[in-house]
């Protein structure tokens, strides 16, 4: 009895103190954008600085996700290979987010007003932010989810070494990705069940954020 019970706490997964400096992380996030000076602090500064802005949001939190996930898969918290050079990558699609998010969202709003996609109009704004969000995941998000394959790719086979990932082949980061499943599962299954429904959530808040 005793023996199941030692066994059944071992595969238990352990809180550890990261644990508890994530969850202070998203709790103080949250404070600071419930807090009315706060708030209206970030929404000017990203209202006057978009780029710089979506640079360090994506980079930031994108990053702290990836830890996040090692954290779970492993059991205990690593700092990815090459972190650095994650962090300036998903800085770089962040600067990109911010025109992409613009254009899609302008774009559908001028479809609605010609009257090239079907809605209601007692339901406009819920139309906008669903088909906003259709178009950007079918046209914008298979090249960008490939391109982030490719740039992780990259900086994992050349071990997080800066050379190294410039003389990497390109034929060998093409063979290192798994691209069977990225057609099937994250193209087939995230898009339409996870990041179309998330984003027409996005696309409903102010732009602002």
């Amino acid at each position: 009895m005793k023996q199941t019970i030692r066994s059944a706490q071992e595969k238990a997964p352990r809180l550890l103190f990261g644990d508890a400096l994530a969850t202070l992380v998203f709790v103080l996030l949250a404070v600071l954008l419930l807090n009315d000076k706060t708030r209206t602090a970030y929404v000017n500064l990203n209202s006057s600085h978009p780029y710089v802005l979506g640079f360090l949001k994506v980079g930031i939190l994108a990053t702290f996700g990836e830890i996040l996930s090692l954290r779970i898969s492993k059991g205990k918290y690593s700092t990815p290979v090459g972190v650095i050079y994650r962090f300036i990558v998903w800085g770089f699609l962040g600067v990109v987010f911010v025109a992409v998010f613009e254009l899609f969202s302008s774009g559908t709003k001028a479809l609605l007003e010609k009257q090239l996609l079907p809605y209601t109009n007692n339901a406009r704004t819920f139309f906008q932010a669903f088909y906003t969000s259709v178009l950007m995941n079918l046209i914008f998000a298979p090249t960008f989810m490939a391109f982030h394959r490719i740039t992780d790719a990259y900086i994992d086979l050349g071990n997080g070494n800066l050379k190294k990932i410039f003389t990497t082949k390109f034929d060998d980061v093409l063979n290192a990705i798994d691209w069977r499943f990225f057609v099937k599962f994250v193209l087939g299954k995230t898009i339409p069940f996870f990041w179309i429904p998330a984003h027409t959530v996005t696309f409903l808040l102010p732009s602002n954020y």
